[in-house]
């Protein structure tokens, strides 16, 4: 059967809470997926993706970016919740980073088994935790938002990266697309990007229907990326 539990966690500034699951009728360790929602904060779906996940034998960790109890009702917190990290990604980082040691400790867990995949904001998110040099097996973004945080890492980056993106998104041009792929190569990152012709931003979101502004699911593209994903950690993930 398949549990979940909140989970709450806190560093010297603030308190979050997110949602562990995982399949009781398992005993031994497994690995650990984070996953990060997106500019709205953590909701139904980031859970029911954790739970996904814990079908398929690893500990599914839906994570909270923002706060316990912080979460936006409308596109306009959202935005100003999101800015807030985005113009402080020494914090989002922190954020995160607080998360994984988090992950790490659940008693089913294998901490050198972690890995993170995000959606929208979170893609972001676990592109910035990459690129940090984190000793984390890897990390997938959805429609994620690819500019670079202003922090020099020296390092390479030393996680695997999968990157799931539309074609059409309007948050991440085809040029923006370029640029991530000629960053993770300066890096010398383990990196795949999969295109999804057709295809805009948030297209894994069943209740995206603005194809005027490019935000809108894709059936095809949503089960593609997830299969592909979960390939991607299946691979990381065995000995």
């Amino acid at each position: 059967m398949i549990k979940t539990e909140k989970v709450t966690y806190s560093n010297s500034k603030n308190t979050f809470e997110g949602v562990i699951a995982w399949n009781d009728s398992l005993y031994e360790k497994r690995p650990v997926i984070l996953v990060v929602h997106n500019y709205k904060g953590q909701f139904e779906f980031d859970v029911e993706k954790a739970k996904d996940l814990a079908k398929l034998g690893y500990l599914g960790f839906a994570i909270d970016m923002y706060g316990k109890g912080i979460r936006a009702n409308t596109p306009k917190e959202a935005d100003a919740l999101m800015r807030a990290l985005n113009e402080d990604r020494k914090e989002l980082l922190k954020r995160i980073r607080l998360a994984v040691e988090k992950a790490k400790d659940f008693e089913l867990a294998d901490p050198s088994k972690i890995g993170a995949l995000g959606f929208c904001f979170g893609g972001k998110c676990v592109l910035d935790l990459a690129r940090s040099g984190d000793q984390i097996k890897g990390v997938a973004s959805f429609h994620g938002v690819y500019d670079p945080p202003n922090i020099e890492y020296s390092g390479p980056i030393k996680a695997a990266i999968l990157v799931l993106h539309g074609w059409g998104d309007p948050l991440a041009t085809p040029q923006q697309t370029i640029a991530l792929a000629q960053e993770l190569t300066q890096k010398n990152a383990d990196w795949n990007i999969s295109a999804y012709g057709h295809t805009g931003h948030a297209f894994t979101n069943p209740y995206a229907n603005s194809k005027e502004t490019g935000m809108f699911f894709n059936a095809s593209s949503n089960r593609r990326s997830w299969q592909l994903a979960m390939r991607f950690f299946e691979e990381l993930f065995t000995d």
